[in-house]
């Protein structure tokens, strides 16, 4: 038997256990009611979710979804966000104020760079052990030949040992065969029109895949207040805007 064809029977096998004991990571409701009821009262800790931006120019909007659940799922402990250098390059560089405008406190999020995709999932394999983690945000732009379905079995496992949720944040990219919990498509959606401030963040997010439930889209506006999702509001004014120094017109692969 091949190494490869034996990393992947032991994962398989590892991957079976796992799914017996996953629930003993409890799961965080949004606060959004229909997605809550797809996700069987909330989502999932200690597991793999990923979001993807659903077109070119959606690649903020899919950040800001990415924070707000692993802010939400993190429970007040300190958040990880690795990407590339290449992501600040390609799509503009996460901004502190940003964070602040989220709702979530820029002390409380630590930034990894690194060179490459195989350094960010090094990265994300070790910093899935600490405890002291809410959750882990890995960032990685396009297509990658070292993202495939063992790989997300490894990412899965590593979440699960300790509790750590884990968010595969994919921009300029096409989803995979993969055995993340979710996988949610987000574009940006108007958010309410309050005359004297921008309002609300809101996004368009679809649940692709649901692992224990039905999918659904909606769109859900984030509380910054409160940090948890609600349905939209009526009226609506400003979007979820682009990178400022990133380019949109790129179409995702």
């Amino acid at each position: 038997m091949s190494t490869t064809a034996s990393s992947q029977t032991t994962l398989s096998t590892l991957l079976s256990t796992f799914a017996d004991t996953v629930l003993t990571h409890p799961r965080i409701p949004l606060g959004h009611e229909p997605a809550d009821i797809c996700l069987k009262g909330g989502l999932q800790t200690g597991v793999l979710h990923e979001v993807f931006a659903a077109d070119a120019g959606c690649e903020a909007a899919a950040s800001g979804f990415a924070a707000a659940l692993a802010a939400r799922t993190g429970q007040g402990k300190t958040l990880l966000w690795i990407r590339q250098d290449f992501s600040a390059v390609e799509f503009g560089e996460l901004s502190a104020t940003g964070f602040l405008e989220l709702g979530l406190n820029p002390a409380r999020i630590l930034l990894l760079r690194v060179a490459d995709v195989a350094g960010a999932l090094r990265a994300a394999g070790d910093a899935l052990s600490c405890a002291a983690l809410g959750a882990v945000v890995i960032e990685i732009p396009g297509q990658s030949k070292h993202l495939d379905l063992v790989t997300s079995r490894r990412l899965t496992l590593a979440a699960h040992r300790k509790g750590v949720s884990a968010f595969l944040l994919r921009v300029s990219a096409r989803p995979d065969a993969s055995s993340a919990e979710t996988r949610w498509l987000v574009r940006p959606s108007p958010s309410a029109d309050k005359k004297e401030d921008w309002g609300f963040p809101a996004f368009q997010a679809a649940l692709a895949r649901n692992r224990h439930g039905p999918t659904g889209e909606w769109v859900m506006e984030w509380n910054c207040d409160e940090l948890g999702f609600r349905d939209a509001a009526a009226h609506r004014g400003a979007v979820v805007s682009v990178s400022a120094d990133g380019p949109s017109s790129r179409v995702a692969g």
